[in-house]
């Protein structure tokens, strides 16, 4: 299946991290973001990409342009230096499609920009590129195939420590608690969509808000609960509690590692 990465916003709240690139390659542990939910989505499977670019959209390219994956993996170098073989190249069969959705374009627009390079395509996945996880992801996909719908996405309980707060109409604050997280889920931002999602999204439109509207109409969009590792990166304090993961070798979405594949629960 292709999967659309929506790499185009702005990333306000992760300023100054997004002031001279744009969020998709803010580093977490080291790497971009982005390049790492492309090896999540590689690693089961799934290589053709479409990137959906806006905001210093050519900083992406020149980043895939310009990569050396000798920087990062074991090779050897021979014949005066002008020979390099790589024991292991994680992005060599991959197929990367650059499309540029406008600055300001919201996401549901970003995708419709890309209806063309989907047309072929009955089923594909997209994502916000900016959370993680270790959920199995052939789990979310059969999910969407038994139920024979237009749409899926995951939902996922909180993160943080939010706090419920209940005003009267006077504005004095009567209640604060904290959320019940048994019974608030999130939109966890990784889709599964069939071809049909682009009759349901008009141009200049968000995705979340009037193109799901319509499919809730329709019974035609499902949620997938997952509790295990998720995160997404949008502010600074959720970068340092990501990096914090990595130092501690507990960076459990890198599922690609073996390292890692016991402690996300994948065999």
């Amino acid at each position: 299946m292709k999967v659309v990465l929506f790499c185009g916003g702005m990333g306000l709240r992760l300023h100054p991290s997004t002031e001279k690139i744009p969020k998709p390659l803010v580093q977490v542990g080291g790497k971009p973001v982005l390049l790492q939910l492309m090896k999540y989505y590689s690693y089961f499977g799934h290589k053709d990409f479409i990137l959906c670019l806006g905001y210093k959209g050519d900083e992406i390219k020149k980043f895939f342009l310009n990569y050396d994956e000798c920087l990062s993996g074991d090779f050897v170098l021979s014949k005066n230096g002008k020979k390099r073989k790589l024991f292991k190249s994680e992005i060599e069969n991959w197929r990367i499609t650059f499309a540029e959705t406008g600055l300001h374009s919201l996401v549901g627009d970003r995708l419709k920009k890309v209806e063309k390079y989907l047309y072929n395509d009955e089923v594909f996945l997209a994502n916000y590129s900016d959370g993680l996880t270790d959920l199995y992801l052939p789990d979310h996909i059969n999910y969407f195939m038994k139920r024979d719908k237009i749409a899926s996405m995951i939902t996922v309980k909180p993160t943080v420590g939010f706090h419920y707060v209940s005003a009267n109409k006077d504005g004095y604050v009567n209640k604060i608690s904290q959320l019940d997280q048994t019974k608030i889920r999130f939109n966890g931002g990784f889709f599964v969509f069939k071809n049909q999602i682009f009759d349901y999204i008009n141009p200049g439109e968000d995705l979340v808000f009037e193109p799901f509207q319509r499919l809730m109409q329709k019974k035609q969009l499902v949620a997938y609960k997952y509790d295990g590792f998720w995160a997404s990166l949008d502010t600074y304090k959720d970068k340092q509690r990501l990096d914090e993961l990595a130092s501690k070798n507990a960076s459990s979405w890198e599922i690609w590692n073996k390292k890692n594949l016991e402690k996300s629960g994948v065999t």
